[in-house]
């Protein structure tokens, strides 16, 4: 708590005035003193300060608002002051990239957000708009200050704004590292990734006792809004890390496949071609029974630079994969459907997670690469009622809406509607592969050939083999990518093992892609 320092009788006037801001610092490093700090590292945490030094590079950060103080009279915090106001904001360098940050301070008022704190969030988040450079928030905040009424949710809603005109101009990345609730949630919503921490951090708009209250649910907070429940069920989440130091580490990893701006590209690391750079093993991926699994993620590895795959949304929705990698140094968005679950349907989970993702990579410049293994959208009553149809169209907004380079392999099944949505040539895909097992139709033989032979293959002295006589019938015509390929629709049939130099030279030839969608506000993607 800030205090009025008796100045130093034995110090010139000038020395005092240098004392007096000495002391001012020590007294804002502190926050809300050393008891509130062990008390902070007691539950496995760290502190606001702390965190912001395992963010940023060495030496590089600078404050801002240090000395900032609530200006609140009611309910006794007339009495209770704290240099910093609950936040440390400032700028500084990752990976020797310009960042701005803010970093709530749990030991101050719980961290509560009150008008001078939002105050001082609101005003880096503008110098990094003006500055071309991302926003990440460390949360850890018990909500608005209660004690300041309409003033502290004024604070949240300008927040609010902050982010919905930064979005897809800054990256902006919200780590959750302690409570989040309320309308505190919004933000990190708003922000293009959102990382917690297992067992210390929550989210959720309704706490546990008010569930209780409402529902008669008994659940706890960890149940509720945990890392776990977020990053599985409800896809709140994208990253759940086992702690704050792994946390870090994540942001700036994930910092490293993203530009500094939507005007910039991201960073290009040095690559020389390795001699011989087919990977054989993608010869043998593809199992001989169609009906087989295998897992998109070693297809992924095959293509892209060794160690370089960065899964997100790994828990939620694992019938779709989606990452970020890079070709030869340059970084690149990856979407697959993953055989392995569901046999790579597209369902409402799917559909959303990877058009959030495609957008995002839209957003910041980052080329695309779609592996294509789907036999269609899944059906049922549960998926039509929950807006397969609106979902399903959001993937497909997201890839035609999408202007970077856009390179489609197709490995296996390329069924129905779901052909089309992932990134077929017709909605502006730049190149599309196919491999020699990839099988583009309608729908799968067997059904194809119970509709189109339906009156043949009842008539026959033996159904059941006239079935399997039209079924191999439409396997070979059909059941392959040679037809599409004669139509143009693919651009080549590569041998799997050929994939990785075809699309280091293929991102390289569209590195200076230019597209324009057409003038407007902006596009009404069905929400």
């Amino acid at each position: 708590m800030t205090e009025q320092h008796k100045p130093n009788s034995t110090l010139t006037p000038n020395q005092q005035k240098l004392e007096i801001l000495t002391r001012k610092n020590k007294e804002a490093l502190l926050g809300g003193g050393q008891s509130r700090i062990d008390s902070q590292h007691k539950k496995g945490k760290l502190t606001a300060r702390e965190r912001v030094d395992l963010l940023l590079d060495e030496g590089t950060f600078q404050e801002i608002d240090k000395f900032v103080m609530h200006r609140t009279k009611d309910f006794g915090l007339d009495k209770e002051h704290y240099l910093g106001d609950g936040v440390v904001t400032g700028y500084g360098e990752v990976n020797g990239r310009l960042v701005y940050v803010f970093s709530q301070d749990f030991t101050v008022f719980g961290g509560s957000l009150s008008e001078t704190h939002a105050e001082k969030i609101c005003k880096i988040m503008d110098m990094a708009m003006k500055n071309g450079a991302p926003v990440i928030g460390l949360n850890d905040s018990g909500g608005a200050r209660i004690q300041e009424g309409v003033n502290s949710l004024g604070g949240y809603a300008d927040i609010f704004y902050r982010n919905t005109r930064a979005s897809g101009v800054i990256p902006q990345i919200s780590a959750i590292m302690g409570p989040c609730a309320g309308g505190a949630v919004y933000s990190p919503a708003i922000t293009d990734f959102i990382f917690m921490v297992e067992n210390t951090s929550y989210m959720f708009v309704t706490g546990p006792n008010v569930v209780k209250t409402v529902t008669q649910e008994n659940v706890t907070a960890e149940e509720l809004g945990g890392a776990s429940a977020h990053s599985t069920k409800s896809g709140v989440t994208h990253f759940a890390c086992a702690n704050e130091l792994a946390c870090i580490q994540h942001i700036k990893q994930t910092l490293s496949y993203l530009p500094q701006n939507c005007e910039e590209i991201a960073p290009k690391y040095s690559y020389e071609i390795q001699g011989d750079e087919n990977r054989k093993e993608l010869d043998t991926l593809i199992p001989e029974n169609p009906n087989h699994p295998y897992d998109i993620r070693d297809a992924v590895k095959g293509i892209v630079d060794k160690d370089s795959f960065l899964e997100v949304h790994e828990n939620y929705a694992d019938n779709i994969v989606v990452g970020f990698a890079r070709i030869a140094g340059r970084s690149i968005g990856v979407v697959g459907n993953q055989p392995q679950s569901m046999a790579g349907v597209l369902d409402n989970h799917a559909s959303t997670k990877a058009a959030r993702f495609v957008r995002t990579c839209d957003s910041f410049n980052v080329p695309l690469l779609v592996l294509v293994d789907v036999p269609g959208f899944l059906p049922g009553t549960d998926q039509e009622w929950n807006g397969i149809i609106t979902n399903g169209a959001k993937l497909l907004y997201a890839f035609s809406e999408a202007t970077v380079p856009r390179i489609t392999v197709i490995t296996r099944k390329a069924y129905g509607g779901a052909y089309d949505v992932m990134n077929s040539k017709h909605i502006g895909a730049d190149l599309n592969f196919a491999w020699p097992t990839a099988e583009i139709a309608v729908m799968g033989a067997k059904g194809a050939a119970e509709i189109i032979f339906k009156k043949e293959i009842a008539e026959a002295a033996d159904p059941e083999a006239k079935l399997q006589e039209k079924v191999d019938e439409y396997t070979e015509k059909f059941a392959n990518p040679y037809r599409a390929a004669h139509r143009g629709f693919i651009d080549e049939v590569i041998l799997p093992s050929e994939t990785r130099m075809k699309l280091i030279k293929a991102f390289k030839m569209l590195e200076n892609k230019v597209d324009q969608i057409p003038r407007k506000k902006h596009g009404n993607i069905p929400l």
